[in-house]
C-alpha cells in the first residue's frame, strides 16, 4: 500500500510539471516556456467547405505557417435567438481539430464583432431588433447577448479541450475587433464599453492571452496589435508586450463595380520582412486562404469571390509566386529565430535609403536584416567588409550575419492560371417569376413606404412594393405620346421598375454610395396601372459607427412628372408589400421542389427574360476539380447546385476601376494601387464546391434578375481550373 501511494504522488507531480502554459513578455508570445516568432495565416471556416479543410490546412503548413487565424461567425451560429448551428460549414470544432491534427496553433478571434466584409459585420439580424439595444457601446441589452454568446464560445472551446493549457490548439484569442476608431467616436459610453468586454473576457479564465487589434489604448492584459499593410507605426502601449501583426493584408476584397485588386508578392514580403526585423514577433496574413461567401454571407456589395490575391486562391489551389516565395521568406525567418527571440536589434545606416538591423544574443546567435527602402534604385552596401547587392524596394535576410539566404524582391517561383472547359450544351429549362400586383393575396397593404429589413428580416433579398395608379383619360400625354417621367428615391441596393407587369428599367447602388435614383420614361394607359418595384439588398452593412441604423429600400420620395396636374406624389398613398419571390417559397432551386411546377423547355425555354428561374442537370466532369461556372454575360442573381448556395452573381456589373495591368512592386501599397478587370465584369467565375457534386444527375440552378442574355450561350459551361507551373 506504500509504495502504492508513493507511486500516485510521483505520477500526480509528473503531470503538474508538464502542465501547458501561454504567456508573453516584451519579444514573443511564450508557449510552454519558449519564445516563438510565430507566422500566422487567416482562414474562414464557412468560406470553405468541411472537404476543402484538411488540404487547405496541410498547404498552410506546407508554407511555413504556424497558426491558424479565424473568426467565429456569430450569425452563423445562432441564426435566430437560442438556435444553435454548429454544422456544416460552420462546425468550428471540427475545424480547430483540422488544424490540430496538422500540428498548428489557432488564434480564434471569437469578436463576436467580425467585419470580416461579412453580412451585418457577423452579427445576426435578430439582434438589431432587441428591444432598447444599440451595438457596440455601453448598452445593457447588447453586453448580455454579447457576453451570452461569448460565453458560449469559450465554454464550448474548453469542453473540447481546445485551449492550449488543456491540450489544445488555441494560444490566444481575441475580443472585439478594430474597436479603438468606434471607441473614439462614442466617447464616454465607448471607453465604459471597452472596459467592461475587457473585464468579462479575462474573467472567463482561458488560460491564453486576449489580444485587441487596432486599440491602442488596450487595457492590461490584453495585448493591442496591428491590422493594416504594413503597420510601421506600431508599437505596444506598454513595454512588457510583444509587438504582433494580426491583420497583413495580402490584398484587398473585390466589390461588385469595383477592379479586382492584387499585391505584388515582392512588396508583401518585403512588408512581412520589415516588420520582424524592428522587433515584430506575430504576423498573420489576412487572407491565406479567403474563399468564397456562399449563399448570402457576403456584407454590402462585396462579391462571392473572397479570393483576396491570398497565397491559396479561392479554390484552394497554391497561388505562384506568392505561395512559393514566402514559403521561403517563411523559412528565412525560422533560421534567425534564435537570435530574434532572445536580443534587441542594433540598427545602422548603410547609405542613402538603406540600413542594417542586427540582432545577436549573449549564446552567439546572430541574424542581420539588410534593407533598401529606395522605389527606384538598387543598393550595393558594406556590411562587415562584405558588399551585398539589395534591390529597389528590398530586403535581405543573413541567419547567420553572413550569407544571404534570402532577398524578399527575388523571386523564382513562376505559374500562371489556366480556365479549361470541360462541359458543354445542357438541356435547359426555365420558369418565369410573376410580376406580383397590390391586388394580389398574400400581399400586405400599409400606407407610406416601410424600410427593407424591418420587413424581411433579411430573409431573402428581396422586397416588392406595390402600388395601382389612376390615370383619366383626359391626360394630355395619352394624346402627344410624351410618356411622363417617373422618379424613385431608395436607399438601396438595387431596383427593378416593372409597369403592368412590363419591364421599365433597373437602377443600382454601388458600396460608396448604396442609395440609388431610378429616372425614366413610363408607359402608362387610361384607368388603373400597377406599379411593382423589386428592390434587392447585396448584403448588409458590416462596419463603421452604428452600421445597424442604415437603412434599405424603397423609402422615397416617389413621384410622377408629366401629367395634367404637374407632379403627382406618390409616397404617401397606399403600398402593399410582398416579401420575397415565388420562386423562394416554391424552393425552386432544390432537388426536392414540388413536381407539380411545369418548367419550359426546348424553344420556349426563356431567353432575354427578367425574372427568370433555369436550371439543367449535369454530371461531373472526368477532369479533375476544382470547377467553376463562367457566367459571362449574365446580369444579376444567385447561383445553386444541387439545394446549396454558390452566392450571389453579378456579372452585370462592370468593374470601374483603374489602375489595371503591370504595377511596380516598388512604392507603399494600398488597395488603389493595383488591379486587373477594369472594364469587365467584377466577377465572372463562380466556385463550385467538389463536395457538392455527385458523379451524375448534378442539379444547377439560376435565378437571373436582368435577363440580360440566353440560357443557351456559354455562360454555364463547367470549366476546369488548374495551376500549370511555368
Amino acid at each position: 500500500m506504500l509504495r502504492t501511494s508513493i507511486l500516485v504522488v510521483i505520477l500526480s507531480c509528473l503531470c503538474a510539471s508538464v502542465t501547458s502554459t501561454v504567456t508573453y513578455d516584451n519579444k514573443a508570445i511564450i508557449i510552454n516556456g519558449q519564445r516563438r516568432i510565430l507566422i500566422s495565416g487567416s482562414i474562414h471556416y464557412p468560406r470553405s467547405t468541411p472537404e476543402m479543410w484538411p488540404d487547405l490546412i496541410q498547404k498552410a503548413k506546407d508554407g511555413g505557417l504556424d497558426v491558424i487565424q479565424t473568426y467565429v461567425f456569430w450569425n452563423g451560429h445562432e441564426p435566430s435567438p437560442e438556435k444553435y448551428n454548429f454544422e456544416g460549414r460552420y462546425d468550428l470544432v471540427r475545424f480547430l481539430k483540422v488544424v490540430q491534427q496538422a500540428g498548428l496553433y489557432v488564434h480564434l478571434r471569437i469578436g463576436p464583432y467580425v467585419c470580416a466584409e461579412w453580412n451585418f459585420g457577423g452579427f445576426p439580424v435578430w439582434l438589431k431588433y432587441v428591444p432598447g439595444i444599440e451595438f457596440r457601446t455601453d448598452n445593457g441589452p447588447f453586453k448580455a447577448a454579447m457576453q451570452k454568446f461569448t460565453e458560449k464560445i469559450v465554454d464550448m472551446m474548453k469542453s473540447e479541450n481546445m485551449f492550449e493549457p488543456q491540450g489544445g490548439p488555441i494560444i490566444m484569442s481575441q475580443i472585439e475587433n478594430e474597436y479603438g476608431s468606434i471607441e473614439q467616436q462614442t466617447g464616454a459610453p465607448g471607453k465604459a464599453y471597452t472596459k467592461w468586454f475587457v473585464n468579462m473576457a479575462v474573467s472567463l479564465d482561458t488560460n491564453v492571452p486576449w489580444i485587441m487589434c487596432k486599440q491602442d489604448d488596450a487595457p492590461d492584459p490584453l495585448i493591442n496589435t496591428c491590422n493594416d499593410f504594413y503597420c510601421l507605426k506600431h508599437s505596444p502601449n506598454k513595454p512588457y508586450k510583444p509587438k504582433m501583426l494580426t491583420e497583413l493584408w495580402t490584398s484587398w476584397f473585390t466589390e461588385f463595380g469595383g477592379a479586382v485588386p492584387y499585391r505584388p508578392v515582392e512588396d508583401l514580403a518585403f512588408a512581412v520582412a520589415r516588420f520582424i526585423q524592428t522587433n515584430g514577433s506575430f504576423i498573420n496574413y489576412y487572407m491565406y486562404h479567403g474563399g468564397t461567401n456562399f449563399g448570402r454571407d457576403s456584407g454590402l456589395f462585396v462579391t462571392t469571390s473572397y479570393d483576396y490575391d491570398a497565397p491559396l486562391d479561392e479554390y484552394g489551389l497554391q497561388r505562384e509566386p506568392k505561395w512559393g516565395h514566402l514559403r521561403l521568406l517563411h523559412k528565412a525567418i525560422k533560421q534567425c529565430e534564435p537570435a530574434l527571440v532572445s536580443s534587441y536589434p542594433t540598427v545602422w545606416s548603410l547609405g542613402k535609403n538603406a540600413e542594417a538591423h542586427e540582432y545577436r544574443s549573449n549564446s552567439g546567435a546572430c541574424a542581420a536584416f539588410l534593407a533598401n527602402y529606395d522605389t527606384t534604385s538598387s543598393a550595393n552596401v558594406i556590411y562587415f567588409n562584405k558588399q551585398y547587392d539589395l534591390l529597389p524596394w528590398s530586403i535581405s535576410i543573413l541567419p547567420d550575419c553572413k550569407n544571404e539566404i534570402f532577398n524578399t524582391a527575388k523571386v523564382i517561383h513562376g505559374a500562371h492560371m489556366k480556365m479549361i472547359p470541360v462541359g458543354g450544351d445542357f438541356p435547359w429549362q426555365s420558369y418565369n417569376e410573376e410580376v406580383p400586383t397590390a391586388d394580389d393575396s398574400g400581399t400586405v397593404p400599409m400606407v407610406g413606404l416601410y424600410e427593407q429589413i424591418n420587413v424581411t428580416r433579411d430573409s431573402t433579398d428581396y422586397l416588392w412594393y406595390l402600388t395601382n395608379l389612376n390615370i383619366t383619360s383626359d391626360e394630355e400625354f395619352l394624346k402627344d405620346g410624351k410618356d411622363p417621367v417617373l422618379t424613385i428615391a431608395s436607399a438601396g441596393h438595387a431596383l427593378q421598375v416593372f409597369i403592368n407587369g412590363q419591364p421599365s428599367g433597373v437602377a443600382y447602388g454601388r458600396l460608396s454610395n448604396p442609395s440609388l435614383t431610378f429616372t425614366g420614361n413610363v408607359k402608362l394607359r387610361a384607368g388603373t396601372n400597377t406599379i411593382s418595384l423589386l428592390s434587392s439588398c447585396v448584403g448588409l452593412p458590416n462596419v463603421n459607427l452604428h452600421y445597424e441604423r442604415r437603412n434599405a429600400g424603397v423609402l422615397g420620395p416617389i413621384t410622377l412628372s408629366g401629367l395634367n396636374e404637374g407632379t403627382r406624389d406618390l409616397t404617401k398613398q397606399t403600398w402593399s408589400y410582398k416579401a420575397g419571390l415565388k420562386g423562394e417559397s416554391l424552393n425552386l432551386h432544390t432537388p426536392d421542389r414540388s413536381p407539380s411546377i411545369d418548367f419550359l423547355e426546348g424553344s420556349f425555354v426563356a431567353q432575354k427574360q427578367p425574372l427568370s428561374w433555369y436550371k439543367t442537370t449535369f454530371d461531373t466532369p472526368q477532369e479533375p476539380g476544382p470547377y467553376a461556372l463562367d457566367m459571362t454575360g449574365m446580369g444579376k442573381g444567385e447561383i445553386w447546385i444541387n439545394g446549396e448556395s454558390i452566392g450571389r452573381h453579378w456579372p452585370g456589373y462592370i468593374a470601374r476601376g483603374h489602375n489595371c495591368g503591370a504595377c511596380n512592386y516598388a512604392g507603399y501599397y494600398n488597395q488603389n494601387k493595383c488591379a486587373t478587370s477594369c472594364g469587365e465584369p467584377s466577377q465572372k467565375w463562380y466556385h463550385i464546391p467538389q463536395s457538392w457534386l455527385k458523379p451524375t444527375g448534378n442539379q444547377l440552378t439560376i435565378f437571373e434578375e436582368w435577363g440580360e442574355d440566353t440560357i443557351h450561350c456559354r455562360s454555364f459551361i463547367v470549366i476546369q481550373i488548374f495551376i500549370d507551373k511555368a
